[in-house]
């Protein structure tokens, strides 16, 4: 097996590198940002997704049996132009083209996103789409643009819920930080059922799809947990990382501040929650695991093992990464060439 990783320097691409390296599986990471574990440095080669040259130039020197795609923008920020989004949708499009000139390739697993639906929508096949965002529409562009280029390989595609565990850097800065310094309050204690994944299962996940091979070709599946009471997470988490239990306050409260903090927003002041993230605490978000446990089996690690594993790395390795500084493929294209 030789795997070609695309954004394997991203959250879900470093884990997914580590766990295929330390198998020793012959592997290479295209992303035009380096890695988070620098580590990991001599498996990545710089690479642009819209770059068709580029990318055809290095599916042909490393000649892959196995593709990840993960490879995307991944923030819900614009509103307005799906533009900013195209290397998700039209640059997946240039990868299955690449993958259609390499007969040697077997399996390509495709990532899409839990957000082609919104929450509270139950899809009802997998053809079902109803975003709420650009970025989930992009993502529903991304599913259509897999069925329609007449793949010949054997292609998966996969929508991850909610992924949290070491090498995600969104917990590190925001939760963790104010956690840390005793000033996190989770809203009531009224159940909120979320669908979360450890990152640890979502790359066992993507193993095993690999591994069943033809019984998984065609098909669509949510990575993650069976979904929980977003409470018995949070209270996990703050027991392994500060050594007590989660501190609740009436909901009317943090909505309040949370109003505080769209206002600092609008001057771009950092502040740790907002009204999005209070409708996240808040709101219950319930994707289909069935199918994906049904086929695959059930992911080895339990809530408790990933949290210790995810506090371990908070405090161990994480101080230490610099987050990629976002880059908009619109302003690429505008550069004059060389």
């Amino acid at each position: 097996m030789r795997i070609l990783i695309t954004g394997g320097s991203g959250f879900i691409g470093t884990n997914l590198v580590e766990w295929f390296s330390a198998k020793g599986v012959e592997l290479i990471n295209l992303d035009w940002n380096p890695p988070l574990d620098p580590g990991q440095q001599r498996f990545w080669k710089e690479c642009d997704i819209m770059d068709q040259t580029g990318v055809r130039a290095l599916f042909k020197a490393f000649d892959p049996t196995h593709v990840v795609h993960l490879a995307a923008r991944a923030d819900t920020d614009e509103k307005t132009d799906i533009a900013a989004y195209q290397q998700n949708h039209q640059g997946t499009r240039l990868l299955l083209e690449v993958v259609k000139e390499h007969p040697g390739i077997e399996h390509i697993i495709v990532t899409s996103t839990q957000f082609v639906c919104e929450a509270g929508y139950q899809p009802a096949h997998d053809l079902d789409f109803k975003p709420f965002t650009l970025y989930g529409e992009s993502k529903r562009l991304t599913e259509l643009a897999t069925r329609e280029v007449g793949l010949a390989c054997r292609w998966t595609i996969i929508r991850p819920t909610t992924v949290w565990g070491p090498w995600s850097l969104r917990y590190r800065d925001v939760m963790f930080k104010v956690m840390s310094k005793g000033l996190y309050f989770h809203p009531s204690r009224a159940r909120v059922i979320r669908s979360y994944g450890y990152v640890g299962n979502v790359v066992w996940q993507i193993e095993r799809i690999m591994e069943l091979g033809a019984a998984t070709n065609g098909k669509v599946y949510y990575v993650g947990d069976q979904p929980f009471d977003l409470k018995v997470w949070v209270d996990a988490v703050s027991r392994e990382l500060i050594g007590k239990p989660v501190r609740f306050i009436p909901t009317w409260m943090i909505k309040g501040v949370a109003l505080i903090g769209d206002a600092l927003a609008l001057v771009r002041i950092p502040f740790p929650i907002t009204s999005g993230r209070f409708s996240s605490m808040t709101s219950d978000y319930v994707t289909p695991m069935d199918r994906t446990i049904e086929d695959l089996g059930q992911a080895p690690f339990t809530i408790q093992a990933g949290v210790k594993q995810f506090v371990k790395w908070y405090r161990e390795v994480s101080k230490a990464i610099v987050p990629h500084t976002l880059k908009d493929v619109r302003e690429k294209q505008k550069q004059p060439e060389a």
